[in-house]
């Protein structure tokens, strides 16, 4: 089905300046929902590695201080309230 959809000039004007000689307008809005669909993805992709990062660095870190709470303590000392 082909329908008709009001434009702003400027934006026309827009779309005329991305279009090549064979290009339709249809073929210049699909391309750019491509990219931004493609731009969406990367950065959805580069957010999940970012997280997958963090995480072994935060595991890492919490390894380097697993049972350093104990480390040169006396377990008979007595802590007074105040």
């Amino acid at each position: 089905m082909v329908t008709t959809i009001q434009l702003n000039e400027d934006v026309k004007k827009t779309l005329d300046r991305m279009k090549s000689n064979k290009e339709t307008y249809e073929d210049i809005i699909v391309n750019l929902i491509k990219s931004v669909e493609k731009q969406k993805k990367n950065q959805e992709d580069l957010l999940i590695e970012g997280c997958k990062e963090m995480y072994a660095d935060m595991l890492k870190i919490s390894k380097e201080w697993e049972g350093t709470l104990m480390d040169g303590l006396d377990k008979n000392e007595k802590w007074n309230k105040l």
